[in-house]
């Protein structure tokens, strides 16, 4: 069966951001000790406002989206402020296509680079984005949350 291809969220799809981002998140609560903020987030507003791209995975037995990012434009690069993949369809590149759907996004709007932070705790996270081109550029603590900030450029 054939992959779906990564299309921005419609109001329909509201519930299946909120599940997959709450799915998602979920392991990071203990760990961290707060709850992650892409759980808090407004994704009504969000999906309103034209940040949020999802993907549908054939073959996960999930209904709907499986795997979405966030993303806003700003001046000089785009951040992505979630990237969130259900469990059920991890191992299958979800997550690899979206990062390479970023990538192409920030090109089309002309920006050179995308910039991202993950909790200092979530160490996976910290292993992943170097191998898709990301580099750190601090770490710093704002309020409850530590951390790792990186960016990509995209030449």
């Amino acid at each position: 069966m054939e992959r779906e291809q990564i299309r921005q969220a419609v109001t329909a799809d509201v519930p299946a951001v909120r599940a997959v981002t709450d799915a998602a998140y979920r392991p990071y609560v203990e760990r961290i000790g707060v709850v992650p903020q892409p759980m808090e987030a407004d994704h009504a507003a969000d999906v309103a406002a034209g940040k949020v791209f999802v993907t549908d995975e054939p073959g996960t037995g999930l209904a709907g989206p499986v795997g979405l990012v966030v993303v806003e434009a700003r001046a000089d690069h785009l951040f992505l402020d979630s990237v969130a993949v259900h469990p059920d369809a991890h191992g299958r590149g979800v997550g690899r296509r979206l990062l390479g759907f970023v990538d192409a996004h920030a090109r089309a709007l002309g920006l050179p680079e995308v910039r991202l932070y993950t909790n200092a705790m979530m160490w996976e996270n910290q292993e992943i984005y170097p191998r898709y081109g990301y580099e750190v550029v601090e770490r710093r603590v704002d309020g409850p949350y530590d951390r790792v900030h990186y960016r990509k450029r995209l030449l």
